[in-house]
């Protein structure tokens, strides 16, 4: 991983929000939905990891 100085590190923060602005509906949704999916079953992991151990701090 390489250092970014702190000016150079906000111009791509910058230069990433412009092309999430500018992105189009279609791919804003359908990234908001995969995004849910992956939530999703993130939690469904956690539940069962928790129900499996009987310990929720694995989960």
């Amino acid at each position: 991983m390489a250092y970014l100085a702190p000016a150079e590190f906000v111009t791509k923060m910058v230069d990433a929000g412009e092309s999430k602005l500018r992105m189009s509906t279609r791919d804003t949704l359908i990234r908001s939905y995969m995004a849910g999916a992956i939530l999703a079953l993130a939690a469904a992991f956690a539940v069962t990891v928790t129900v499996n151990t009987g310990n929720p701090l694995v989960g």
